[in-house]
């Protein structure tokens, strides 16, 4: 698609047009097409800001990030903001800060999951522990338990003993989910602490946790 024709498109009113035409920004540079991206990033429709996001994260230059900030704690779409995020954490080592900002400050759990998945594979370790942290002491279940096995992920790393004791402190949840997904996270250390309270698991009154942690035994258990 030639610019012209993009151009045109993005003023069509059936935003199945906009869409293509912002997808197609991709074959562009960036003094083309963040300028065209700038122009739809409040666009009425959220598919298309969504695409707006995407296609910003492609276009690594300061202008592209300052807007995708904007939108990540901005817009009043969750799938926007997820969307932003994951873009915003294609620029690497000035993204962490900001994507643990928007942790703090939105309790959705669709962007709280995805700013979860874009630390995690950043392997940004520090800023994945601030983040589980508060993702364990929000009230989205399945922001929790993904924030328990997020800190699984930090058992080889200097903050494992921080990461653990966030993760026992769950294993007494009230919550089958939450326990299953502690006796999942546990097998992640080779502690002391760990084993104890696996063995504890294995006698849950639930059969669901009992069979998590009885999956995958440690090798001390063998």
């Amino acid at each position: 698609m030639n610019i012209q024709q993009i151009e045109t498109d993005l003023k069509h009113p059936d935003f199945h047009y906009r869409i293509k035409a912002i997808a197609a920004l991709r074959d562009f540079p960036a003094e083309v097409a963040v300028p065209l991206l700038r122009e739809h990033h409040q666009d009425r429709e959220f598919l298309v800001r969504s695409f707006v996001a995407r296609e910003l994260g492609r276009q690594k230059i300061p202008a592209s990030f300052e807007l995708l900030l904007q939108m990540m704690l901005c817009d009043d779409n969750p799938n926007v903001r997820a969307e932003a995020a994951n873009s915003v954490s294609l620029f690497e080592d000035i993204a962490p800060p900001h994507l643990v900002q928007s942790f703090a400050r939105d309790d959705n759990w669709l962007v709280r999951r995805s700013i979860l998945g874009a630390l995690a594979d950043m392997q940004c370790v520090a800023e994945l522990l601030a983040v589980s942290q508060l993702g364990i002491a929000g009230e989205d279940l399945s922001v929790k338990g993904t924030s328990i096995a997020a800190l699984a992920t930090l058992a080889k790393t200097e903050f494992a003993a921080a990461a653990l004791e966030l993760i026992l402190a769950n294993n007494d949840s009230t919550v089958e989910y939450v326990r299953i997904r502690v006796a999942h996270a546990l097998r992640a250390f080779d502690a002391p602490e760990a084993r104890e309270a696996l063995a504890q698991l294995r006698q849950d009154e639930s059969h669901r946790v009992v069979g998590a942690a009885l999956e995958g035994l440690l090798p001390q258990d063998v």
